[in-house]
């Protein structure tokens, strides 16, 4: 054990990645753009009833390992963590529903940067985010790293 743990104590940081999913709608639009802007800009993603999508989202966080446990953080913490602002996402409009985004469009870039800000201030000690990523579909992928 005092062999592990030295091993441990030469200061060996691993990244932790959680990945979750909830279902959204929101749509892309700038209140202070007119409708035929909006449309230039954002296309059918600006239609006035919104589309949805079923989001993945990959949260990625630093730390050293734990010489004891052998984890840079609980990842049971870090699942409850993510579902927190899950709560506040999922089976919503996004838009709508999440003070955050209104007075900015729900890109996936947006949502990476609210998952940053959600999360940063409720990680373990010595532990930090290290990336925030959004699938918003399997093509369009947005990432964050602060």
């Amino acid at each position: 054990y005092n062999e592990y743990k030295s091993y441990l104590s030469m200061s060996r940081h691993v990244l932790l990645t959680r990945i979750e999913s909830f279902s959204a709608a929101h749509r892309l639009y700038v209140p202070s753009l007119s409708e035929e802007e909006n449309m230039k800009i954002f296309g059918k993603c600006s239609w006035i009833h919104g589309h949805g999508h079923n989001y993945k989202v990959e949260v990625r966080v630093k730390g050293q390992v734990d010489a004891v446990t052998g984890m840079v953080m609980d990842i049971a913490d870090m699942k409850q963590q993510m579902a927190n602002v899950i709560s506040k996402l999922d089976h919503k409009f996004i838009d709508k529903d999440v003070p955050y985004f209104s007075d900015k469009p729900s890109t996936a870039e947006n949502i990476c940067i609210y998952f940053w800000e959600e999360l940063k201030n409720n990680l373990p000690d010595g532990v930090s985010l290290n990336k925030v990523k959004i699938y918003e579909t399997d093509k369009n992928v947005a990432a964050y790293k602060g």
